[in-house]
Formats: structure tokens, C-alpha cells, sequence
């Protein structure tokens, strides 16, 4: 019995404080069963195989001096990496195990086996090692795991494989650039029982956004079959994201992006020769389906946030279910080692400085930017001709490829998603990368220069030739307190995480247009009205953009809400004020299918637009689907800080009419704490200020527009541009009007424009003036709150 406790730990037994004895994973397996089985989490059961079972095994077969041996004849020089290391790989495997291993072994799979009702079990045998999973260092992918393994012969002969595995070329390589001790590493073997996932689906997630390190969201990868290929980056996987703060109250359903991976092929058992495992391609539907339902993400996003709660860190980890039971499971824990290491104090930020073409996109890994030429290796036996310094394009990328991936200025490849190989590599090596882009090895040209750019948000884009681009370094430490709340304005929801360092207290401008524009990209009435639209090219493109609709409005709806929600996400539980779409006619015209519904204007800025647009016939089936999206961000998905604004309202009038029908379409204001806010874009705005208050629970200024219409000065002309000026008298006085009459009726007032980074005699004068917020974009935000609060300390003096 003491020699069976000696070899062999059972799950249930372990906590978090045995990593020494069993390793990183199977520590954390331990403490899950252990700690979190109340909490509903179901975890499979298993048994770890010590590390005191690798050492009497080195200790038993003599291998401790000739392993030894080999590396230092690496050191010497005197053998290759390769030849060493295959050597060593062979001294674990032409060994056996003693009789009292051995035996400890094959009774803990009987045992297992018992628990499961079977005679064989399907079990997967994975690789633990003792120093493997520890904050500091990531072994992603160092050593083997063996999955469908059946019976105790095959269970020896894995186990012996995971302990050579200790060993690769890859793990050596590792070891020694992190300056780990080979011999002061041990290895112990996880067996677990398999969960069904080749009839199901797996993958993994992370309790961070892998990119930005925002805590607040958990990113979940999946595919159909077994989670290897998900790990490997051989496909494309499905990606969730879920908003952690409202998962599992008041019935929310915060699932706030689902993006559909190719999923080309999926790992299933095989009983064919010696593999236990085969891929086979995807049917057609499979493609075509999420292997997740809204509720499974949803248990997923739940069973995440406890479980980073109970480790007090953020996670990696693995999931899987079994289509069978169609139960859930978490198979593997581990501490994230990227995001969770950076400061929260400084932050370094890239921006393109000039536009080129586009040749390929996918999924953006990290924030940086980088150029040089590409060098197109579709195979690991091209490994050797990569130049240092040139950006690597290649299908997928597995440990071999590390070597070169660390000479890299960039790396890009055709499949995998944010948890591959190549993504988790990249990120440690701080590396961009661009993953599954599904045809970057056949648009791409060896040599070609390039520029890759991962600062633009969730997508990743390859751009023609070397463009110019900026550094900046952001310092988030020391910043002073303001009364005046400094807001942002964000434009794009892929991009708003990025930012959420940044000291700010909600965001004063969400325009809803952007993601009209660059995410749904079709006018709302050409899909209220689709039989309607005469232009077969539109058409097909709608079709096309819309399949798996029935109800193509349900399109629209459902990415405006999950584009809303991002934002919202990015500052909850701060304010986040969305301005109802503000195209411009010409600008309609431009979305699929958007010609036939737009009326052909002169002047299209004081034309068909903003509210006026929102009562028309003409638009009125369009406004419904704004609104279906809002009520679906607040009431569904539970981002009750969404508050609404309405841009260039002209009269009381118009006022009372845009109210009339937000309330048609479920939006009233004052229930359920919605607030609707107005720009004050037009004179009339502030000539009726106390009018507008009556209607409206906040002032947004549109400086731009204001300027515009005071002055009579056309703000894109160049002619005139001199004369374009927010600090002229009469915008000035407008302003001052504005905020005496809002504050009489205790209506909030702020900007959203960038005149008050632009000029910081203007936003003294707004400080001065008494305005609620200022909102601004991110690159201005650090500045201007230093400023702020320099007036305000210098008008208490």
C-alpha cells in the first residue's frame, strides 16, 4: 500500500501544494475535483503517476550519467541538438519499469476502470512536469500527450513515451533559454479518463483577453472532435467572448462576440494500426455550425469565473464535451503566463501613420506593428533557409518551429485561432502574429515586403510595402483626480479593449454608425425589405452575408447588439453613451443595398439625417432595428450602462416625435434607468436649451457641427479652414448659454470632440465654464486629464 501511495496519486487526493510531486496539471486537476466538485464543475477522474516514479525510473535503468552525458556533449558541441536529443529519447524508451511501478500502474487503471463500469478505458495520458505551468514560465506544448489509450500494455508504453518527451528537441531547447536545470525537472504522468469529445467538441479558453489583458472577459476557442487540433492550430476554431461581471445574474446572457471558425477537420478515435486518434474532414454542416450552444458558452463563462476565483489568477484552460451525454467538462487548469505578467503601469502603443492595400486578414495576436519582407515556408524541412528579421508565413506552426518563430519580426498563418500554438507562442515571445488567415501562403510571395499590423483592434491586417508607423509609450501611473469626468470616444468595438487601461470614467461617444459600416456592412432596409432589392450583385452579397438568417433582420440586430455590448463592456459599470446612427445620406447609399432606399441630396450634411431620419416612413423599419439592438445590449446581455443619444435634432418638435418612437419600440425613457441624451449640434439646440432639458437627460456638444452652423463655415472646406475655429466668440458664448441653462434644470453636459486636446485655452475654458465631462480619444486622454486638473486645482487657489 505504501508502495502504491508512493507512485501513484489519485486526483481527489491532490491539492494546489503538490505540484512537486505530480506537476502543474495534475496539481491543478486535483484541486478542482477537490475544491470546486459543490460548485457544479465537473472534472473527469484520474490519477497522477509521481515524479518520485520518474526518478527510481532514471534510478533503475542507469539513465541518470548518460542523459547527463548527451547534454553536455550538446554544450561541447560535440553532438547536435538533434542527434542528442533523439538519443536521449531512446535510452527512456528502450527502458522498462520496475515490478513495483509497473504494478502500482496497472492496478490504479483497474481501479479506474472500475469506477467506469469497463474493462478497458479510454484514457488520455498527459505529460506533467514539476516545474511546468508556473507563473514564470509557460511549457505550452513541451511535452506529449497521448489520447484514446486502452489497456495496461498501452498505458506503460505511453507513460514511457511521456517521460521521453522530457526530452525533445524543443523541451531541451526551452529549458535552456529559460535556464531551467534539466536534471532538476521532473516529470509526472497525468491519466484521466477520456471525456467523448470526438462524438462532441473541445478547446480551450482563457479567464483574460488574450490580447489586451482586459479582466473582464473569458475567451473561449472550440471544435468539433478532440481538443488537439484546437491546441495545435491546425483549424480555425469557433470564438466566444463573455462579459465575466454579468454571467449568471438576472437571467443576462453577456455573450458579446461569436465568430463561426472553418473547423475544416476534426480528431476522432481510430482503431487502425498504431495511431489511436485520425482527423477527418468536417461535413458541410458542421462548417457551418457553432459547436457551442448560448447556454454552453454561458456554463462555460460561469464555471471560468469561479474557478479564477478560486485560484486568484488569471487561467488557461481546457474544456471539453462529450456528445454522447452532451455533459461539460474542464479537463486541464493552468495559470495564464502572458497578460498576467505585464504592469498595469505603463503600456506601449502603435498606430499606422499612412494607408496601403490590404492583401490578407485574420485574427490579430497582441497590440504591436511590424514590417519586413515575407518568407513564405510551408514546410518544416524549409525551416533552415528562414532569414533572421523576416516576417515567417506558414500554414501552422508546432514546437519545432520555435527556434525560428524567436528570429521572427512577425509570423502569420493560414489556420489556427487566439489559443494555437503560434498565438501562445507568440504572445510569451512578444511577437505579432496573424492567425487563421486562411490564404496567407497562397496571396503572399516570398520576399515580398509587408507591413503586419496588430493594432487595430480583434482583426489583424497585412498590409503592401513598408508603411510609416508611431510608438507610443503610455504612463497611467501618478495620474491626478478630476471633477470633471474625462471620458473617450470609441469608434470601433474591436478596438476598445485596448484601451481600458486608461483612467477614464465611461465613454461619451459610441458612434453606432462604424459598426454599421464596418461589421454588418448592409442597409438595415435592404434586409427589411431584401425581396424588394433590385440589384442582383446586392442581393447575392446580402444572401451571402446573411446566411443562416431566416429572419435577415436577426443579422443586423444581433451584430449591432454584440457590437454595442463589446463597447459597453470595455467601461462597465461606467456610463457609455451610444449615438443612434448619424450616416449621411450619401453615406447610406453606400452599404449594400443602400442606393435604392436613399433620396439623391445636394447637401447632404443638412440634409436626411440624424433625427429626422428616425420618424420618416423612409427609414422608420430601419430606426426599429436600432432600437432592437439597444433593448438587446441593456435588457438581454445586461448592459444597463448603455445610455442612447440622438444626434442633429432640429426641433422641439422633432424631439418629441424621436421620443414618441423609441417608446413604440421599447425604449422609454425613465424605465428601467434608460437615459436618453441629445447633441447639441444646431443653435436651436441652445437657443431652446430649458426645452430640450425637458426632454432629455443630457447635453452631448458636437463642436464640429456647432462651429459649422454658427459660423455658416463648411468644415471640410480648405478655402475656409482659417475661419473654422471652436474658440471663436459667438461658438464660445453659445456654449457658455448652453451649460447656465442646462445646469438650471440639473441636465449633465459634456463634448465629445477633440478640440479640447487640440487646444488647452478650450478646454480651460469648458473646465471654467462648469462642464460635467469631456470626451476624447485615447491618445489625448492622459494629457488632458493633467491639464484639467491643473485648472481645477488653480481655480480652488
Amino acid at each position: 500500500m505504501a508502495g502504491k501511495n508512493k507512485y501513484i496519486r489519485w486526483f481527489e487526493d491532490l491539492s494546489s501544494e503538490d505540484v512537486q510531486v505530480v506537476g502543474g496539471k495534475n496539481a491543478s486537476l486535483g484541486e478542482m475535483i477537490r475544491s470546486l466538485k459543490e460548485e457544479g464543475i465537473r472534472v473527469p477522474d484520474g490519477f497522477a503517476i509521481t515524479a518520485d516514479a520518474y526518478w527510481e525510473f532514471l534510478e533503475a535503468n542507469n539513465l541518470t550519467e548518460k542523459i547527463q552525458s548527451l547534454l553536455n556533449d550538446i554544450k561541447k558541441r560535440k553532438k547536435s541538438l538533434e542527434k542528442a536529443g533523439k538519443s536521449i529519447r531512446q535510452l527512456f524508451l528502450n527502458s522498462e519499469f520496475s515490478e513495483e511501478i509497473t504494478n502500482a500502474i496497472s492496478d490504479a487503471y483497474r481501479e479506474l476502470c472500475k469506477r467506469y463500469r469497463t474493462k478497458k478505458a479510454d484514457v488520455a495520458v498527459r505529460s506533467s512536469a514539476t516545474a511546468e505551468d508556473l507563473p514564470e514560465a509557460s511549457f505550452a506544448g513541451q511535452q506529449e500527450t497521448f489520447l484514446n489509450v486502452k489497456g495496461e500494455k498501452e498505458l506503460l508504453a505511453s507513460c514511457r513515451k511521456c517521460f521521453a518527451s522530457l526530452f525533445t528537441d524543443r523541451a531541451i531547447s526551452y529549458r535552456e533559454h529559460h535556464g531551467f536545470d534539466h536534471m532538476k525537472v521532473a516529470l509526472s504522468v497525468g491519466v484521466q479518463k477520456m471525456v467523448r469529445s470526438d462524438k462532441g467538441s473541445a478547446g480551450v479558453l482563457f479567464s483574460i483577453d488574450t490580447e489586451t489583458g482586459f479582466p473582464d472577459i473569458v475567451v473561449i476557442n472550440g471544435a468539433w472532435g478532440l481538443g488537439e487540433n484546437v491546441v495545435q492550430g491546425k483549424i480555425t476554431p469557433d470564438e466566444y467572448r463573455v462579459f465575466k461581471p454579468l454571467t449568471g445574474k438576472n437571467n443576462f446572457k453577456p455573450i458579446i462576440e461569436k465568430q463561426l471558425g472553418t473547423k475544416e477537420q476534426k480528431m476522432v478515435y481510430t482503431l487502425r494500426g498504431k495511431n489511436t486518434t485520425k482527423n477527418v474532414k468536417t461535413t458541410k454542416k458542421e462548417r457551418r455550425s457553432f459547436v457551442l450552444s448560448d447556454d454552453e458558452i454561458l456554463k462555460l463563462g460561469k464555471w471560468v469565473g469561479i474557478i479564477e476565483e478560486h485560484y486568484g489568477k488569471p487561467m488557461d484552460i481546457e474544456w471539453a464535451k462529450d456528445g454522447k451525454t452532451g455533459e461539460l467538462f474542464i479537463v486541464q487548469a493552468r495559470p495564464e503566463t502572458v497578460q498576467s505578467r505585464k504592469g498595469a503601469g505603463t503600456f506601449r502603443t502603435y498606430e499606422l501613420k499612412e494607408k496601403g492595400k490590404r492583401l490578407v486578414t485574420g485574427l490579430a495576436i497582441g497590440d504591436l506593428i511590424a514590417t519586413g519582407r515575407a518568407m513564405v515556408i510551408k514546410s518544416s524541412r524549409e525551416i533552415g533557409r528562414f532569414k533572421e528579421g523576416s516576417i515567417l508565413v506558414t500554414g501552422m506552426t508546432d514546437p519545432d518551429w520555435v527556434p525560428i518563430m524567436k528570429k521572427s519580426a512577425g509570423i502569420v498563418t493560414d489556420y489556427g485561432g487566439r489559443t494555437s500554438h503560434a498565438a501562445i507562442v507568440s504572445r510569451e515571445l512578444g511577437v505579432p502574429a496573424i492567425v487563421g488567415t486562411e490564404n496567407a501562403t497562397k496571396v503572399l510571395k516570398d520576399g515580398q515586403e509587408i507591413t503586419l499590423s496588430c493594432a487595430e483592434g480583434d482583426r489583424g491586417y497585412i498590409y503592401e510595402g513598408i508603411l510609416d508607423f508611431e510608438i507610443s509609450d503610455v504612463d497611467t501611473e501618478d495620474i491626478p483626480e478630476t471633477r470633471t469626468r474625462i471620458m473617450m470616444n470609441i469608434a470601433s468595438p474591436d478596438a476598445a479593449y485596448r484601451w481600458w487601461r486608461l483612467p477614464c470614467k465611461g465613454i461619451g461617444l459610441a458612434r453606432m454608425e462604424f459598426i454599421i459600416n464596418d461589421t454588418i456592412k448592409v442597409h438595415p432596409m435592404a434586409l427589411v425589405h431584401f425581396k424588394k432589392v433590385k440589384d442582383k450583385k446586392a442581393r447575392n452579397e446580402i444572401k451571402k452575408l446573411t446566411s443562416g438568417y431566416r429572419d435577415k433582420t436577426e443579422y443586423f440586430v444581433e451584430h449591432l447588439a454584440r457590437g454595442i455590448a463589446k463597447i459597453a463592456a470595455s467601461q462597465y459599470p461606467h456610463p457609455v453613451i451610444v449615438r443612434m446612427s448619424d450616416f449621411k445620406t450619401n453615406e447610406y447609399a453606400n452599404l449594400i443595398g443602400g442606393k435604392q432606399f436613399e433620396p439623391d441630396e445636394e447637401n447632404p450634411m443638412l440634409g436626411f439625417r440624424g433625427a429626422s431620419r428616425y420618424y420618416s416612413e423612409r427609414y422608420r423599419g430601419g430606426f426599429a432595428l436600432e432600437c432592437r439592438a439597444i433593448k438587446r445590449a441593456r435588457e438581454e446581455m445586461g448592459f444597463m450602462n448603455v445610455i442612447i443619444m440622438i444626434p442633429f435634432c432640429r426641433t422641439i418638435g422633432e424631439a418629441d416625435r424621436v421620443i414618441g418612437v423609441l417608446a413604440e419600440n421599447g425604449l422609454k425613457r425613465g424605465e428601467k434607468d434608460l437615459q436618453v441624451y441629445v447633441m447639441v449640434e444646431i443653435p436651436s439646440n441652445v437657443i431652446l436649451a430649458e426645452q430640450f432639458a425637458e426632454r432629455f437627460d443630457g447635453f452631448s456638444i458636437g463642436s464640429n457641427d456647432l462651429t459649422q452652423l454658427t459660423l455658416g463655415v463648411d468644415r471640410d472646406s480648405a478655402e475656409l479652414s482659417k475661419l473654422f475655429d471652436e474658440r471663436d466668440e459667438a461658438v464660445l458664448r453659445f456654449i457658455s448659454n448652453l451649460l447656465k441653462s442646462a445646469h438650471k434644470t440639473g441636465t449633465k453636459v459634456g463634448i465629445c470632440g477633440q478640440a479640447p486636446s487640440d487646444y488647452p485655452d478650450f478646454a480651460e475654458f469648458l473646465v471654467r465654464e462648469g462642464i460635467d465631462s469631456i470626451s476624447l480619444n485615447p491618445d489625448s486622454v492622459i494629457e488632458v486629464i493633467k491639464h484639467v486638473a491643473k485648472v481645477e486645482k488653480a481655480d480652488k487657489a
